[in-house]
């Protein structure tokens, strides 16, 4: 900085700080004049104000006193001001009680638990189910009707639906009950995840599953990434080009749904299955329509080879496994047996 003064005084501050690539202002900075600092080493003694190394120890003996034990920092000022006493302002009480480690809460406080991730993976239809309800809206304001979904999270399929007037645990294991009869689900086969609802923790519906040998996953309090089959589901058919802002009548929204999961199930080319449809996949003829599309590219390259610059083409196939919080890729080689373990822990988080 001195050599820079120095030029400064011959080619100007401007010219000085472009040579020695300096900001101006840390330039300036420096040659205005200010309070000097005060180091460590120059002791207590350095600034009038601070407190001694006795009069800090005598703050921190009179906040130790028992008296004290359950005030704050401002009551204990107050309280010594009306005995005559001044030792320091309670910003200094604060500063001291920082050094030692004492200015926390030292209140209890609650503690949320630990909840686990739920690690849920299908390989095959039938295995993890998915469920969650939403509302449709009624003819009329705060009228609504209730909408339950359970969606296999490998196939994507629709393996039963209802619309309600209300949300019901009862409801929802009906709903389940009939859908593990139609599709002939072996008891200990299946794992139903959902949110953490009070139908989805409902003693009726908890004692239903038990009692049908199907597994309970919840997802964690306030994170909706757990549940993303469904959330995802439900998002296509509130932007269905077809979706009424209002349904006239709990009719009406049963023939509407009705409708559309007959069209998603047969006839949704959905993109996270290569563009096959959920009623393809959830039994089993993705492998037939995969070899007619083949068929259908082959011709196309053989007619036009130069159209295809990296090769013989070929479809796109639906992924082997699908996860709900897939592990970390280091991860990968869970067994089943420690998953449905941290599963069934998961139950009682």
């Amino acid at each position: 900085m001195g050599q820079a003064a120095i030029l400064a005084q011959l080619v100007g501050v401007a010219a000085a700080c472009a040579a020695f690539e300096l900001a101006r202002a840390s330039f300036y900075r420096a040659r205005r004049p200010g309070p000097a600092r005060v180091t460590a080493e120059q002791g207590d003694s350095a600034c009038a104000r601070r407190l001694g190394v006795g009069a800090r120890a005598a703050v921190l003996a009179v906040l130790h006193e028992e008296r004290f034990a359950d005030l704050s920092v401002p009551e204990v000022w107050a309280a010594l001001l009306d005995e005559g006493r001044y030792l320091c302002s309670i910003s200094t009480m604060y500063r001291l009680l920082r050094r030692v480690g004492e200015s926390g809460e030292r209140r209890a406080q609650r503690r949320h638990p630990r909840y686990l991730v739920p690690r849920l993976v299908a390989s095959g239809p039938n295995q993890v189910w998915s469920w969650d309800i939403t509302k449709l809206a009624g003819p009329v304001k705060w009228l609504y009707f209730s909408l339950y979904v359970l969606l296999d999270i490998f196939s994507r399929y629709v393996v039963g639906w209802l619309v309600a007037e209300r949300e019901d645990g009862e409801l929802a294991g009906r709903l389940i009950a009939e859908s593990c009869a139609k599709q002939g689900v072996a008891p200990g086969a299946l794992t139903v995840h959902s949110d953490r609802g009070s139908p989805m923790k409902a003693k009726p519906l908890v004692r239903l599953l038990a009692e049908l040998g199907v597994g309970r996953s919840l997802s964690r309090p306030r994170v909706s990434n757990d549940n993303p089959f469904s959330e995802s589901q439900f998002k296509t058919l509130k932007y269905c080009p077809a979706f009424p802002e209002r349904f006239g009548s709990l009719h009406d929204a049963r023939a509407f749904c009705q409708y559309f999961f007959t069209w998603y199930n047969r006839e949704h080319h959905h993109s996270g299955l290569a563009l096959l449809t959920p009623e393809s996949v959830h039994y089993g003829l993705a492998e037939g329509i995969m070899a007619e599309r083949q068929e259908v590219l082959d011709r196309a390259f053989a007619a036009y080879p130069e159209r295809f610059v990296k090769g013989r083409p070929r479809p796109l196939r639906p992924p082997a496994t699908v996860w709900i919080n897939p592990p970390a890729p280091n991860t990968m080689e869970v067994t089943n047996c420690s998953l449905n373990c941290e599963v069934s822990v998961s139950h009682f988080c």
